[in-house]
């Protein structure tokens, strides 16, 4: 049986912010964008070619409210991939992306910390 992991649920606090960082600011795709009810909407956004995508999903209540930019407990919890970092780290930069940090070089690549909107905290990484 083949298994995949199809969609990581992030939870937002606007949809159309969240649509705008990352598809503008990062470059991902829309996947889709289909309205449930007033209030909720199901949102699928990833970077070009990505099996997984992510769940953009407006907290609903003050328990999801208090969780969003904290899905992780304060740490790294997504890692973006790139074949050229300066490429991509220069391009998000200009985009008012935040990184946290300047690039660095690790044994496994070069990594940069950046945060979305919401306060997650992500690895931008070019691996060896």
């Amino acid at each position: 049986m083949t298994q995949l992991i199809a969609n990581i649920t992030l939870v937002v606090s606007d949809y159309d912010e969240a649509i705008a960082f990352y598809v503008d600011a990062l470059g991902f795709e829309l996947l889709e964008d289909t309205q449930l009810s007033d209030m909720k909407r199901w949102v699928r956004v990833a970077p070009p070619g990505a099996e997984t995508a992510l769940l953009l999903a407006k907290a609903d209540g003050p328990e999801q409210a208090a969780a969003i930019g904290n899905q992780t407990g304060g740490r790294v919890g997504f890692f973006l991939h790139t074949d050229d970092f300066a490429r991509d780290h220069a391009a998000m930069l200009s985009k008012g992306v935040k990184f946290r940090e300047e690039p660095r070089h690790e044994s496994y690549g070069t990594v940069a910390v950046f945060e979305d909107p919401f306060g997650n905290l992500w690895d931008l990484i070019e691996p060896k």
